[in-house]
């Protein structure tokens, strides 16, 4: 009786391949904060790294083709007065990001939709709730304009931030310093890993910690959690003897893991990513120089390794490409950001395919950009699963809106999105796209009009020089 030896999967020859240097993006100074966020935060359109700064916090936001040496006098966002410590950007606008610091606020900023021309000290909005360092920032994956913020002061606070309140506040449910929080699949729970060792469960808007596993991990440094999307927990932590550990749980029964897998002596924390549609997972240590990634599925023994990618440099952080921003016509499964010390270096990951057709086991309907809910709804208590998208025709960027803060519950431009859903007959009738043009026109007007005083300037200035220089000559 012939008995199956190798599980079968399709990511088993997944391989992982690191850019050509006039691929990376070159002599950028990374951040020497000691904190354990990823430092990189990745979308289909920008690339986003926290660096050094004298005299406050800031982070280089690049737009993805800015490849090369990036030069010292790049502009960067730079209105945080401490380090900054995480950046998220938002999963439902390319141009609208938000960072946390050590000067205890939380900022949202909009990016231009060609990146900086000026370094940018204005956000759009200040998030202030905190009393000490803010160190944990992270958007709700369905619902517009939520986000969540951990702090030191073992706080969460979760934000409605087209109005700029603080909506909900938890801040008895951890004795301790948090280490992660995320959301799962829908954004209706939340799961914590803490100092005190413990994982919880939280549902946010009820103020209630529906479940908790005290010593998930037995060592002392730090863990991390993420639900998958099945509902099940992920985590990552050391054992009593410092071994780096992987553990699944079951979020209805967390008294004994469904598995444990063990790894290595090493004492950088594993971040983990995660890719709910391949249900892959990545981990990546700090201070390591590889990229560990193992397969979920739903039979025993739950966690099947597949593969390490190694490279000789050790990692300062890690930033993760949404699953719309990949090449598709490249069997690309996952885009990394790896930081070194004074570059970022993209490492593809890729399925060997010999067929150039779309390879639609791979890339199941996705989550796409467009939320499910408003902020408002949301907090009314309703759920909403992520609106799915294809990925058969590669991913066509939309049109971001402009993001405003208003005082009243409700974000501007809910009409000039029903606009752009609307048929081209609609969107003719529609005045809202000609005010847009309109200001655009004005906005090149205006560069132009700037880039002609520069060149008669310059030019007056060369008249001068050359004058100068036929006195001097004569």
């Amino acid at each position: 009786m012939s008995r199956q030896v190798v599980r079968t999967s399709k990511f088993r020859h997944v391989f992982g391949q690191a850019a050509k240097n006039d691929q990376c993006y070159d002599d950028i100074r990374v951040s020497r904060v000691t904190w354990d966020s990823s430092f990189c935060a990745v979308n289909p359109k920008f690339v986003a790294l926290i660096i050094e700064a004298s005299g406050g916090g800031a982070f280089l936001v690049l737009p993805l083709h800015k490849t090369g040496r990036i030069d010292k006098s790049y502009p960067t966002v730079c209105g945080h007065t401490g380090p900054v410590l995480d950046i998220d950007w938002c999963p439902h606008n390319d141009q609208v990001i938000a960072s946390g610091s050590e000067d205890c606020t939380v900022m949202v900023w909009q990016i231009p939709e060609n990146g900086l021309v000026t370094s940018m000290a204005e956000p759009v909005v200040v998030l202030e709730g905190h009393s000490k360092r803010v160190g944990i920032i992270t958007w709700h994956p369905t619902a517009r304009n939520v986000l969540l913020s951990a702090g030191c002061d073992n706080q969460i606070i979760i934000w409605n931030v087209g109005t700029g309140e603080a909506m909900i506040n938890l801040d008895d449910m951890h004795p301790d310093v948090i280490y992660s929080a995320t959301w799962n699949r829908n954004g209706s729970l939340i799961c914590t890993s803490c100092k005190d060792k413990a994982i919880r469960v939280i549902d946010p808007r009820k103020e209630t910690v529906i479940a908790e596993k005290e010593k998930a991990h037995d060592g002392a440094r730090p863990m991390r959690a993420i639900f998958l999307a099945d509902g099940n927990i992920l985590t990552t932590g050391f054992s009593r003897m410092s071994e780096r550990q992987l553990s699944l749980w079951n979020a209805n029964n967390m008294e004994e893991p469904m598995t444990v897998t063990e790894m290595d002596t090493s004492n950088g924390v594993l971040l983990p990513f995660y890719d709910p549609d391949t249900g892959v997972v990545y981990l990546c240590g700090k201070g390591d120089s590889s990229i560990r990634y193992f397969e979920i599925t739903d039979q025993a023994p739950y966690v099947h390794f597949l593969s390490t990618f190694t490279t000789k440099e050790p990692q300062r952080g890690m930033g993760y490409m949404p699953k719309r921003g990949l090449d598709v016509n490249k069997c690309e499964i996952a885009r990394f950001f790896k930081l070194h010390e004074r570059k970022c270096e993209p490492i593809v990951m890729t399925v060997p395919r010999k067929s150039d057709l779309f390879q639609d086991d791979l890339y199941p309907d996705t989550s796409g950009p467009d939320p499910a809910l408003e902020a408002e709804d949301w907090f009314d208590g309703k759920n909403g699963d992520p609106i799915l998208i294809s990925l058969k025709n590669g991913y066509v960027q939309g049109k971001n809106r402009e993001f405003k803060v208003v005082k009243k519950n409700i974000l501007d431009g809910k009409a000039t999105k029903n606009t752009e859903n609307s048929t081209p007959a609609n969107k003719s009738a529609s005045p809202t796209p000609s005010i847009k043009s309109e200001a655009k026109l004005e906005e090149i007007l205006k560069e132009i009009k700037s880039l002609k005083d520069l060149v008669s300037s310059q030019e007056k200035r060369i008249i001068k020089l050359e004058d100068q220089m036929s006195k001097i000559a004569i």
